[in-house]
């Protein structure tokens, strides 16, 4: 069992990063091996809608060499689930991630059928709702079935590594782990009990 996680933001060591690394020690605390792969902050390419990926039977993005689009579908040849993060930039998920998404879903979608998958957005105040109903439509169109958690997959910071203050937050994402790698444990035949580990609820608000 295998997880691909994929860090949207041009901040390496940003927040996203901090949401997912969440997400991926509490996979291996479960058994469950990730992979985390940094979208870069060089330029990437939008869609052109020119049909190249299909127009041979293929499941590659033309432009793959330029970025990590086609190192993503290759990379979920082998892995049984992803989790694509993201930051909100006006209301909307950071323009690289979407780009990368929207290539790598269209042109690789035969090996995202199937598999589970989940979005994550980190935002300093508002909104992530948005971003984070952006980046979960494309897998609902590629036939995948959508991980949740306590709450949206949200936490909150501006500065690099305060989102790790959120406590909720924080705790969202080990929650989003557990539910799928308890999913991924049935769908592989694995025992284990009827129902995912829930931690006891931390809250968190934001009025200091």
């Amino acid at each position: 069992m295998k997880v691909l996680l994929i860090n949207g933001s041009p901040r390496r060591e940003g927040n996203t990063n901090v949401a997912l690394n969440e997400i991926a020690k509490q996979l291996n605390q479960q058994g469950v091996e990730s992979e985390l792969l940094w979208v870069g902050n060089n330029a990437v390419r939008g869609c052109i809608a020119c049909g190249a990926c299909k127009a041979n039977g293929g499941n590659h993005c033309v432009f793959g060499d330029q970025d990590i689009c086609n190192e993503v579908i290759t990379k979920m040849e082998e892995c049984d689930a992803i989790v694509i993060g993201a930051p909100v930039y006006y209301g909307q998920p950071a323009a690289q991630a979407l780009a990368i998404q929207q290539r790598m879903m269209y042109a690789g979608s035969a090996v995202f059928q199937g598999k589970l998958a989940a979005a994550v957005c980190i935002c300093r105040r508002g909104g992530a709702t948005a971003a984070f109903q952006t980046l979960q439509m494309p897998f609902q169109m590629c036939n995948m079935a959508l991980v949740g958690s306590q709450y949206w997959n949200i936490a909150y910071g501006r500065a690099e590594g305060e989102s790790a203050q959120d406590i909720e937050g924080m705790q969202t994402m080990r929650t989003l782990a557990n539910n799928m790698a308890w999913m991924l444990k049935k769908m592989h035949g694995i025992a284990t009990t009827d129902a995912p580990e829930i931690e006891p609820w931390a809250p968190m608000h934001f009025i200091r």
